[in-house]
């Protein structure tokens, strides 16, 4: 591997560390729920098109496992509606096979990584404990937006080229993130 392709490499996963911890933040500072924090940081950090307004209303019933049922984690399905978005945003009837086969090796990945992908089970252990159950949510949200960006950008390497950094490198305090959410309230 030549000096060219170890930085192009050191790059992308730099990318994608950040788009995992653009996620993980959004959820850690209650702007976001897991399914939304995931499409967020996907749509906008690799420029899938959505509006804020759209990606959360897009996202706002898989949150807290489909509508607080515990069935799908909602963090996954935030990383399976980001695949998609980005890899079928040109030309999606022609790539429904490939969105789907992603979806397969999301779902496969995280359950290997984490054992299930059932909101339920995966909280089974934490539930009556609030604070474990939230940082163990805020790193199913990193790491589901991780496979998703890695996954993505293996696919359409072409999307690091237009990273919106300004995004991805956003750091908020939980104050700020109370900030962002009242503003988001009253904006229309």
């Amino acid at each position: 591997m030549n000096n060219q392709q170890k930085n192009q490499d050191s790059q992308t996963e730099a990318l994608i560390s950040g788009i995992a911890d653009r996620a993980r933040n959004l959820y850690l500072t209650r702007q976001m729920l897991c399914t939304e924090a995931v499409l967020a940081a996907l749509n906008q950090g690799l420029g899938g098109g959505l509006t804020d307004t759209q990606a959360t209303a897009m996202a706002a019933p898989f949150c807290i496992a489909l509508g607080d049922s515990g069935c799908l984690c909602g963090a996954l399905s935030g990383a399976v509606m980001g695949t998609g978005l980005l890899l079928g945003k040109d030309g999606a009837y022609r790539k429904r096979k490939g969105m789907r086969d992603s979806a397969r090796q999301l779902h496969d990945q995280f359950k290997l990584a984490h054992g299930a992908t059932c909101c339920r089970v995966l909280s089974k252990k934490v539930k009556h404990d609030s604070k474990a159950h939230f940082d163990q949510c805020a790193g199913l949200t990193a790491r589901a937006a991780e496979m998703a960006a890695r996954l993505v950008l293996e696919k359409r390497p072409e999307l690091a080229g237009q990273a919106n950094n300004a995004f991805i490198n956003r750091r908020q305090s939980v104050l700020g993130g109370m900030l962002s959410r009242l503003a988001h309230l009253f904006s229309r």
